[in-house]
């Protein structure tokens, strides 16, 4: 039963989080050409950004999958 509970609490974030981290995937990509190639110093810094935020939501989605495969 709490399995179950949790499956269905965490499903849920599952999806949300591995959309976080798609789009500061696309985020970062976008920032970081634009740094290579037109030499945008702005952009460098929202690369970075964009690498520290994809850092955490990675973290995050780590301890999730750890409590669920500890739950089983």
């Amino acid at each position: 039963m709490v399995k179950t509970v949790l499956k269905k609490i965490l499903k849920g974030s599952n999806m949300s989080k591995h959309t976080a981290i798609l789009e500061e995937v696309e985020k970062y990509i976008k920032e970081s050409e634009a740094f290579d190639t037109k030499g945008n110093k702005a952009a460098a810094t929202r690369a970075r950004k964009a690498l520290g935020e994809l850092g955490k939501l990675c973290k995050e989605r780590r301890k999730e999958i750890q409590e669920v495969k500890n739950a089983m």
